[in-house]
């Protein structure tokens, strides 16, 4: 009873330490006294098990007792653990380890690494790990080269774990497994049992439909899946440790399109109140229930979500919405507008506004108040009807908040856009005229009233991928409340940001401390531009990170309305004041927004990635392979799959023909593709090689630059059976 109590209260300790740390002075105390070292002692005898260990049975199992040559089949380990007592996930949360297995195989054979189904929160104290209770399978695949010969083989397994309670005590065993290798093809196993059960909980990549979303606040990292459904439960598994607090309550809060997590951020150490960097990325599992999982990984993009008031389950803190009084959060919308004059995105368009208030300062008195307040109006009118579009959306069952505008793929296009071209005429690229630039386009004459109006249209507009500070807590508890009080703090938010430029109307003896007109303006407004630039660049990412699996390609085509737009400014440089240039411009405009807003075309078919296992299970499926060798930096590569490889008859040929498709990514350098490039007698990309169906058939390499005809008719020859 002594050692046991010895054990607890250094377990007690080890909890204040890291997990790397807490996990090896525990096999240190087990070592370092008599009776613990009994505990390592290996057991089993080289056997399949099930072999009984110390808090735990273990064993190797396979859904068939035959591999094919060539083929494949799913083994796991299976354990199965007495009450009270886990073991851990590939991250152990808190304190622990994973199961892990030594393999010594024979030739011929390789095995897959242990894959983990999803775990479960496992507070202990204060504290949380991740693994599972009762029992578990963990899958492995087991791989037969093709060069095997038929007979029967053993795989011989050292499996090391860490099973913990109030103490943790490791173990191992020697294990095996027997299987047969038989000539191909064998029918399918059943996916039946623990194993089967496992195989088939096994986290899954996002379907193209569904995306993930982290956002990394001040106090809580926020994630959410769209998955097109409701969904009513979900845990967060980070695959790294220290990325989000492990003991803490997560947050749940379901949407009509999917659901939202949140997790306060981790902390130094659990003494600590300094919070560990927010990462770049998260690599993590998106848990439905014990069948459904989802693994991800996504970019943390700083910012903050707003709490709602009701509807979050377990652990809901919605202090930050409620805490602030009316008068309190009109206050904070007011100074947070205020502070929005500052960011990048409005102080272009202040800025600009601000020179023609200088340059017009001769003007009478009467009329520059009259431009100030209808300035004022058009910002005030524009966050009405963004408020009033928004809170319509809510009342649909949309979860929106502030920016939501940018969640469009459109309208992040069409701002990023005009961002780029506004900062070519800020850098003197063309010029617009300061009434023509603040309008936003034509739609007032130097001076006019019209042209204040939409100036402030136009900062609402350019305010949207901002929050200020400050405008966090104000607008969540604007959006918790009825739409009168919503409109009243977005209204102090508008007068806020207005109230630069209306005190300078107001006061024009204030423009005084403005400095004169001078050549500096143009050197200032060029430096100007750069703000623009930057911020379009921004804007750019984030046009590629709405979509989930094809972001790079948006990028590009956003550059290539970029290029556009840079056309249309050069003509307008070139030929100034002219209606032919003009309309040209428009147009070119027109047509660059066109690239990027154009719906990305569907994938017919899919293409496997070049592995030797996917090539040998291919090859035993006795049906004709095309291998394209390829690589993003090829434009060969490009012409050829988008002008043949993608186009209807050959992808119907492929498809009638039952082709296996392989993709060999040569982007970065991979040491196999290139053996494979010199075993068919090429040294680069584009190659492209279709392998028949028998297996005693040689290959056949098609040529660099392809044509319809060339892959229809090697297509039809290779996809004849003897």
């Amino acid at each position: 009873m002594s050692f046991y109590n010895h054990q607890m209260d250094l377990r007690r300790s080890l909890r204040a330490l890291p997990r790397f740390a807490t996990a090896t002075l525990a096999l240190l105390l087990c070592a370092a006294t008599p009776a613990v070292r009994a505990q390592l002692t290996e057991v089993g005898d080289g056997g399949p098990g099930p072999v009984k260990a110390q808090h735990l049975t273990v064993e190797l199992t396979s859904l068939s007792p035959q591999v094919a040559v060539g083929g494949q089949v799913q083994a796991g380990l299976v354990i199965t653990i007495e009450e009270h007592w886990h073991v851990y996930w590939t991250n152990a949360g808190f304190s622990g380890e994973p199961p892990k297995i030594h393999w010594t195989l024979p030739q011929g054979i390789t095995t897959g690494p242990l894959q983990f189904p999803p775990p479960s929160r496992l507070p202990l104290g204060p504290y949380m790990d991740y693994g599972y209770e009762d029992h578990v399978a963990l899958p492995f695949t087991v791989t037969a080269s093709p060069s095997l010969k038929p007979g029967k083989v053993h795989l011989d397994a050292h499996v090391n774990w860490l099973v913990c309670s109030s103490v943790c005590l490791p173990g191992k065993a020697h294990l095996g497994l027997d299987l047969d290798v038989a000539k191909g093809p064998l029918p399918a196993p059943a996916v039946v049992g623990t194993l089967g059960t496992a195989i088939t909980s096994l986290p899954r990549p996002l379907r193209p439909d569904m995306s993930v979303d982290v956002i990394g606040g001040a106090k809580e990292v926020v994630f959410t899946l769209k998955t097109g459904g409701r969904e009513a439960e979900a845990e967060i598994y980070p695959f790294d440790s220290g990325q989000i607090s492990d003991t803490s309550d997560q947050t749940v809060e379901p949407l009509p399109d999917g659901i939202r997590v949140r997790v306060p951020r981790a902390h130094v150490s659990p003494e600590s109140d300094q919070l560990t960097p927010l990462p770049a990325t998260i690599h993590g599992l998106f848990k439905l229930t014990d069948t459904e999982a989802y693994d991800f990984t996504a970019k943390v993009v700083p910012g903050e979500v707003p709490t709602p008031t009701a509807g979050a389950k377990k652990g809901t803190d919605t202090t930050g919405a409620t805490s602030v009084t009316l008068f309190g959060a009109i206050g904070l919308a007011f100074l947070g507008g205020l502070i929005l004059n500052l960011m990048p995105c409005v102080f272009p368009v202040l800025f600009i506004k601000g020179m023609a208030l200088v340059n017009s300062s001769t003007e009478e008195r009467g009329r520059q108040r009259t431009h100030g307040l209808v300035y004022t109006l058009g910002i005030v009118a524009s966050f009405w009807v963004v408020v009033a579009v928004l809170l319509v959306l809510r009342t649909t069952g949309k979860e929106l908040g502030w920016g939501f505008q940018l969640q469009s793929p459109v309208f992040v296009a069409v701002l990023a856009s005009f961002f780029f071209f506004l900062a070519l005429s800020l850098a003197g690229q063309f010029e617009l005229g300061l009434s023509l630039t603040s309008a936003g386009g034509g739609l007032a004459k130097k001076q006019g009233l019209t042209g204040s109006f939409f100036t402030g249209v136009l900062a609402t507009v350019v305010a949207t991928p901002c929050t200020g500070p400050l405008m966090g807590a104000a607008i969540g508890f604007a959006l918790a409340q009825p739409a009168w009080l919503t409109f009243l703090v977005f209204t102090a938010l508008a007068l806020g940001l207005a109230l630069p430029y209306l005190a300078l109307t107001m006061q024009p003896q204030w423009t005084k401390i403005l400095p004169r007109p001078g050549a500096w303006m143009e050197v200032f407004k060029q430096l100007t531009s750069v703000i623009l630039f930057i911020t379009a660049i921004w804007l750019t990412w984030v046009f590629g990170h709405l979509y989930a699996n094809d972001g790079i390609d948006r990028i590009v085509a956003l550059l290539a309305c970029f290029l556009v737009l840079a056309i249309a400014g050069w003509v307008l440089g070139r030929w100034p004041a002219k209606w032919g240039s003009t309309i040209v411009a428009v147009l070119l405009i027109l047509g660059g927004l066109i690239i990027p807003l154009r719906k990305p075309a569907v994938e017919t078919l899919t293409w496997q990635p070049y592995t030797q296992a996917n090539f040998d299970a291919a090859r035993a499926s006795g049906k004709p392979i095309f291998i394209d060798f390829t690589a993003a930096w090829c434009l060969s590569c490009q012409v050829n799959e988008r002008a043949v490889l993608r186009s209807k008859d050959v992808e119907s040929k492929l498809i009638d023909n039952h082709v296996q498709l392989l993709k060999a990514d040569w982007t970065q350098y991979d040491p196999q593709i290139t053996q494979e490039l010199a075993a068919v007698g090429r040294s680069g990309v584009p190659t492209y090689v279709i392998y028949p169906g028998s297996k005693n058939s040689n290959a056949d390499v098609l040529p660099e630059l392809l044509t319809k005809d060339i892959v229809l008719k090697a297509i039809e020859k290779d996809s004849k059976t003897d």
